[in-house]
């Protein structure tokens, strides 16, 4: 493995974890339906928890939590444009299209997140020493929830979507009702939401 690279997606896991706690106070203030901003409390408590485990990681690496790279630049700024967007967004007063800009923004935010932990996964597999040890703890630790964050906010989404266009939609979504944390527990519910109206 490249350890640049290594170090590199750590600093811009971290800024994404990070620009998430934003992205996740700033939602909800956007949230309407309560068992929503229920959800997005707990993945805010949740995204801070990962960023304390990436800090400890940093330590194992000797890095620098504040250390900078034209790429972690771009993180942040991506994050703060999805702030900015969902600011924007509530500025506008249609409470329902805030709410669903929110969870749009989750979902693109999430989506870089699952991606970052899957990465940080396969490295993980692959060092050994300290290292290796810190990273696999932080993997454990985060990955079950990452799953969860994105195939739930994804329905949430969806589901907002469906009563926005008038159609008929399951809230709390299925993903959510049925506790799914993989992609084929994702797609299963999503076929099934027809017999949970």
């Amino acid at each position: 493995m490249q350890a640049t690279q290594v170090e590199e997606l750590l600093l811009q896991a971290l800024e994404h974890e990070r620009g998430g706690v934003m992205v996740y106070e700033t939602a909800l203030e956007c949230a309407v339906n309560d068992e929503l901003k229920e959800e997005f409390s707990k993945y805010l408590d949740e995204t801070h928890s990962h960023v304390k485990h990436l800090e400890s990681v940093f330590e194992a690496f000797d890095l620098d939590i504040e250390q900078a790279s034209p790429v972690r630049a771009i993180v942040h700024d991506l994050g703060m444009s999805l702030v900015e967007a969902m600011k924007s967004a509530l500025l506008a007063g249609d409470a329902a299209a805030a709410e669903l800009v929110a969870c749009e923004c989750v979902v693109l935010a999430e989506t870089k997140d699952h991606l970052n932990w899957t990465l940080l996964a396969a490295c993980a597999d692959k060092l050994t020493g300290a290292q290796g040890k810190a990273l696999k703890a932080a993997v454990e630790a985060v990955e079950d929830q990452e799953d969860e964050h994105l195939y739930h906010s994804k329905g949430w989404c969806r589901e907002l979507w469906m009563k926005a266009l008038g159609m008929k939609a399951v809230l709390p979504p299925p993903e959510e009702r049925k506790h799914v944390k993989t992609a084929i527990g994702a797609a299963r519910a999503e076929q099934q939401r027809g017999e949970m109206r």
